[in-house]
């Protein structure tokens, strides 16, 4: 007879995300895993693999539940270039104290060793899905009138994408959030 498990896969997924999310890859043990988790080290390793399958498994969470979630602030029918807005200066915000300040996004690839082709797939993925949202709404915005016929709407998106990125980076220490707040606020300048 199989064993019943002990645990709800998905409630220790979520738990491994976010001490992953905190401490990253490298700092986190299979030690803190278990501990933070409340599950059997044999359990961790049959439900989940190896602790880089969890990482694995874990970022994929974080980029499927993203907050805030571009495609869902980008997909009314209303006017664009404000929506991009509010995304931008959601960004430039702290996390709030139930959340881990910084992107776990962000994070991988700082950690992501060469030839991990696992962990940059799911960069590739996250950052692709959030390239393809904003092209698709810039040209939204540039069919209603928002934006010239001289502004490329994949290129910007590119831009956005990598500016959404630093500003993430650059919030992490306390004179950041400004730095990173002026940068959202400047960053639509350019288009309008």
């Amino acid at each position: 007879m199989a064993r019943v498990k002990e645990f709800d896969p998905e409630i220790a997924l979520e738990r491994a995300m976010e001490l992953f999310w905190r401490k990253g890859y490298e700092c986190t043990s299979v030690t803190d895993l278990v501990d933070h988790l409340g599950v059997a080290k044999a359990s961790l390793y049959a439900t989940f693999g190896t602790k880089h399958d969890l990482y694995v498994a874990a970022l994929n969470r974080y980029i499927r539940h993203p907050d805030p979630d571009p495609a869902e602030l980008l997909a009314g029918t209303g006017r664009v270039l404000p929506a991009i807005q509010t995304l931008l200066d959601l960004y430039a915000t702290p996390s709030t104290a139930d959340r881990p300040d910084g992107c776990m996004v962000i994070d991988a690839a700082v950690e992501c060793q060469p030839g991990d082709h696992a962990v940059q797939s799911q960069l590739e993925l996250s950052w692709s899905a959030n390239e393809v949202t904003l092209t698709t709404a810039l040209l939204r915005a540039r069919a209603q009138g928002e934006l010239g016929d001289g502004v490329d709407p994949a290129s910007l998106a590119r831009y956005l994408l990598v500016l959404i990125q630093g500003i993430q980076v650059i919030k992490a220490s306390d004179e950041g959030v400004g730095r990173a707040r002026d940068a959202a606020r400047h960053a639509l300048d350019a288009v309008r």
